[in-house]
């Protein structure tokens, strides 16, 4: 199939660890890769946030497109739907000269640019399949006020998963909350997100060892990520260290103010001593790190699928992850990680203190933990996955709703 991708701020060439450079840029990128090696021709377009950006580049087998919508400079994805407009309209443009059999949306201003797209005089019917790897309702629900989104989101995030032609949810979690949107079960599928096996997997080279007992946080420093949950936690067990992965550059650290607020909250814990901060650490880097930690821990406030703890896993690493969204799916609680309330600081101490007591234990939590990450989480299995709907969606297009549906 010819497969057009629209993440209009995930590009899937960015270093991850910012602000809005995370999972699903990672996930863009396999599933693309995948795609592409299983014979399909794959595209991704993403919005140009810098003059110097070719406007193709080819890269592990796919293409990807910058596309202009708003200066060509970094802007928060909580600022760019007054550029959707644009965007739609370079779809639509570029559909007129080269229709593809499916496009794929990823979060939900690429649903809405890519079915105003369909949407525009000249552009021929082409189905939509939407992922939206983050839903504004459930944001909502955790962070009140907190939640910066636009103030559109609720209302076109709703219409796109009710106008897109497949919804594909990442997890069980969030395919409840899709038919709380309005989604038709006729209209939805589950894929996971996956994990690259070839780099994350216990064999190969760990980072360098102190002798302390070592937790391992890898995340973008948002606060619903749970990093003080953490924090806090660790002033509980005081012969570990936590080294956490993420932020910005190394070389920025210092004069970094998210970074500085979260070294004051270690200070006052009083652990700063044993929280090293390493700033945004490369992708093909976090393997050796997660195999050199005793435990990676994730207790993010809420999480749409989260693939950190399925990159531990792989990595034979035991995985403390909070109980919300996809990692109810991934980890199975006592026999390949443990799972705790978020914003619980007590029982995060509690379930690391058990690691940290157990190492019998957390060997088997390992065996079982890399068996499970193999056989449910490949790309390979992904790719397949998402084909699979593609395809049957790509059927359903073609004859009318009533036969398909019978």
């Amino acid at each position: 199939m010819l497969v057009h991708m629209v993440s209009e701020h995930a590009s899937p060439l960015a270093t991850l660890g910012g602000e809005d450079a995370g999972g699903q840029n990672v996930h863009v990128a396999a599933l693309a890769e995948a795609l592409a090696g299983r014979g399909h021709e794959v595209t991704v377009f993403t919005r140009r946030d810098s003059p110097g950006l070719p406007r193709t580049v080819r890269t592990r087998g796919f293409t990807v497109e910058h596309v202009d919508a708003g200066p060509a400079e970094p802007v928060s994805k909580d600022e760019l739907m007054p550029y959707m407009p644009y965007f739609a309209e370079f779809l639509a443009q570029r559909w007129t000269e080269d229709l593809p059999d499916i496009v794929h949306g990823h979060f939900w201003m690429s649903g809405w640019a890519a079915l105003s797209g369909t949407a525009r005089p000249g552009v021929p019917d082409v189905p939509v399949v939407q992922t939206f790897h983050a839903l504004g309702v459930v944001k909502r629900r955790h962070q009140g006020g907190a939640d910066n989104s636009p103030p559109a989101r609720r209302r076109l995030e709703s219409l796109v998963a009710r106008r897109a032609h497949t919804v594909i949810a990442t997890c069980t979690s969030e395919a409840d909350d899709l038919r709380a949107l309005g989604v038709h079960p006729f209209r939805l599928e589950i894929v996971p997100c996956g994990v690259d096996l070839r780099l994350f997997r216990p064999d190969g080279p760990a980072a360098g060892r102190n002798g302390r007992f070592r937790v391992l946080s890898v995340s973008r420093l948002v606060r619903r990520k749970g990093l003080d949950t953490v924090l806090e936690a660790m002033a509980r067990l005081p012969e570990a260290e936590l080294l956490v992965a993420g932020g910005p550059a190394r070389r920025d650290l210092d004069r970094d103010p998210e970074i500085a607020r979260w070294r004051a909250v270690a200070e006052r814990h009083g652990i700063s001593d044993r929280v090293v901060f390493l700033g945004g650490v490369p992708h093909e880097e976090v393997p050796a790190l997660m195999r050199s930690a005793d435990v990676v821990v994730g207790v993010p406030w809420y999480e749409p699928f989260g693939m950190v703890p399925v990159e531990a896993m792989a990595c034979g690493t035991p995985v403390v992850a909070s109980a919300v969204g996809g990692h109810l799916d991934t980890v199975v609680d006592g026999t390949t990680g443990l799972l705790v309330p978020p914003r619980d600081p007590r029982a995060l101490a509690g379930a690391l203190r058990r690691v940290l007591d157990a190492p019998g234990w957390c060997r088997t939590l390992a065996t079982a933990a890399v068996r499970r990450a193999h056989s449910l989480y490949s790309w390979e299995q992904v790719a397949q996955g998402t084909e699979a709907v593609y395809t049957k969606v790509a059927d359903r297009a073609a004859v009318p709703m009533g036969e398909a549906r019978s």
